[in-house]
Order: C-alpha cells, then sequence, then structure tokens
C-alpha cells in the first residue's frame, strides 16, 4: 500500500546526530522506517529513506513540516513525498 509510505531525502553537510534527529521526529509521530541508505558522496551527507505511515499520529502535512524544521536546524535540506506520487513521477 503505497498511499502509506513516504519518502525522506536528506543532504547536507555532515555531522553528527543527523539520523538520530530524523529518526526521534520519526518516532515521535509513530512512524516506523522501513529502508534506510546514508553516503557522504563528495563531502555532502546524503540519506534517503523510506517510511510507512498508517500509524502515525498525525497529518501528512504536520509531520513534514516537523521533518523540515528539524532538518533547518541541522542546516540540512530535506524534501518529503508521498511514495505513490514518486513511483508515478518516475514512471514512463
Amino acid at each position: 500500500m503505497s498511499e502509506n509510505k513516504i519518502i525522506v531525502t536528506i543532504l547536507g553537510k555532515d555531522g553528527v546526530g543527523i539520523v538520530a534527529e530524523i529518526s526521534a521526529v520519526l518516532a515521535k509521530y509513530g512512524v516506523n522506517i522501513e529502508d534506510i541508505r546514508q553516503t557522504i558522496m563528495q563531502g555532502c551527507f546524503v540519506m534517503i529513506l523510506l517510511a510507512d505511515i498508517s500509524k502515525s499520529t498525525t497529518s501528512f502535512k504536520e509531520l513534514k513540516e516537523s521533518i523540515i524544521e528539524s532538518g533547518k536546524n541541522l542546516g540540512m535540506e530535506i524534501w518529503i513525498q508521498k511514495k505513490e506520487i514518486f513511483d508515478k513521477m518516475h514512471t514512463i
């Protein structure tokens, strides 16, 4: 059920606590991380995660705003989108 999945992409300068901060926000709202990948690419921290929001305690809009705000506090750029939209954008 891709309508209950989100993709979160995080990009910025590497530092301590990035994964912990984003994971804490997701846990706060009852979001389960299903897959997570991270790397350092030419000096930039890059993380992509797939999460299930079916048991979330908040709206997608509020969750998105909260994650983006945490990203700003970390100096990171964050993009969040529902997986079903992501899939349709990347289907030819």
